[in-house]
């Protein structure tokens, strides 16, 4: 049953998607009135693609640097290093080219351009009793144009994190103002992205637009927003492995834009449900712990299991999810075993691992993964996990 009682907030943004997209950079840039444009990227889109170049040549005299060093975890020192970079060249717009971990340290950067205090007074914080609290961010940013090299839900989000380098502990900055102007979908920047980065991004997105399918109570336009994002990612999944086609290759980043509408549209982000919830947890941590796993590798080692142990407490969701996959006339204690076998089958397909033995990590490190897990407010924000710690380790241990 639909919600009718919600409220809707838009943010204006160009999108150019297509063969040829790029070439609408430099009147992009123009039309934000800048001079000084400066690129933040990683050493491999940089230095073993031809796509850096290709934006050199695009932008000209108005391209003022390029900061090729934004790290796989967005690390506090990359960060720093790419806002000085942008400071020393006077930068007045900010192009964030790459995926997850670089569109959001362009973002940073421009918080940390524009706001003067110290980082630790900017981030995030989350208080052991009550909700976190993000700072106000009242600064004006620079404008960001982000070149997605492979599809993410950072392309348009207010929320950026990275890690410090010293404690590994993630902080979060939440500031609007560092949502895009504009987001390019270029065909040729598509390509660039490796086939495995393709493949763990891909799981991901799939394996969230599925659980997204059991909200419950949501508007009709979070609902029309959920389908066509899992029609979408569905279609793509099965089509990825081919490194010259750029088609599943966009029909993901629309998926991922469609997950980021839903917030906009009154949506919950993270599908309130205890398999997802968990599953999240887990998988925000494993990778925190072990920063060698990708996204997509966490969460199809982890969902299945959590669908077994978990699905029950949300009925009404698993029958949502069950039927969208067309699993009808199954009894309903049958739902979360049957959705994750199906689950645990498309990720195999992908040459995927669907046990957490199978990522090469030890099973000590469990325990840390758990700890972490245990801190993570946005999956948890009612602070249920510690009251349910005995079943989130055996989950994890299951899950093995």
């Amino acid at each position: 049953m639909y919600s009718y009682d919600f409220r809707v907030t838009g943010y204006p943004f160009r999108l150019y998607s297509g063969k040829d997209a790029l070439e609408r950079l430099p009147a992009e840039v123009e039309r934000n009135r800048a001079q000084r444009a400066f690129i933040v990227c990683g050493r491999t889109v940089s230095r073993k693609t031809p796509l850096v170049s290709r934006m050199r040549k695009l932008l000209g005299e108005r391209l003022a640097g390029v900061f090729d060093e934004i790290d796989k975890d967005t690390s506090r020192s990359s960060v720093m290093r790419a806002t000085e970079a942008a400071r020393s060249a006077q930068a007045d717009l900010v192009i964030g080219v790459g995926a997850g971990s670089v569109i959001q340290g362009a973002r940073i950067v421009t918080i940390l351009l524009a706001e003067k205090r110290p980082v630790e007074e900017l981030v995030t914080q989350y208080p052991a009793h009550g909700p976190a609290v993000s700072p106000k961010l009242l600064e004006p940013k620079l404008p960001i144009i982000n070149v997605l090299t492979a599809p993410t839900t950072a392309q348009n989000r207010a929320g950026s994190r990275m890690k410090d380098d010293a404690t590994a502990r993630g902080m979060e900055f939440f500031d609007p103002r560092t949502r895009p102007v504009a987001i390019f979908w270029d065909a040729d920047a598509l390509l660039t992205a490796p086939p495995q980065l393709v493949r763990t991004g891909a799981a991901t997105i799939w394996c969230r637009a599925v659980m997204n399918l059991g909200a419950i109570g949501d508007n009709p336009l979070v609902e029309g927003d959920r389908l066509q994002s899992y029609r979408l990612a569905a279609g793509a999944i099965q089509r990825i492995a081919d490194p010259a086609d750029p088609a599943p290759r966009f029909d993901l980043c629309a998926a991922t834009l469609l997950q980021n509408r839903e917030s906009d549209d009154g949506g919950d982000l993270f599908a309130r449900h205890w398999a997802m919830r968990v599953a999240y947890a887990f998988c925000t941590a494993l990778i925190s712990v072990f920063p060698r796993i990708g996204q997509g590798e966490g969460y199809s080692a982890l969902m299945g299991t959590a669908l077994r142990r978990l699905g029950h407490r949300d009925p009404e969701a698993m029958a949502r999810i069950a039927t969208a996959l067309g699993m009808d006339g199954v009894a309903a204690e049958d739902e979360p075993g049957r959705i994750a076998d199906r689950m645990d089958t498309v990720f195999r397909a992908l040459g995927m691992p669907t046990r957490l033995a199978e990522l090469g990590i030890a099973r000590e490190g469990l325990a840390q993964v758990l700890e972490v897990s245990l801190a993570n407010f946005n999956a948890d924000p009612k602070r249920e996990f510690v009251r349910e710690r005995a079943v989130l380790e055996a989950v994890l241990s299951e899950a093995w």
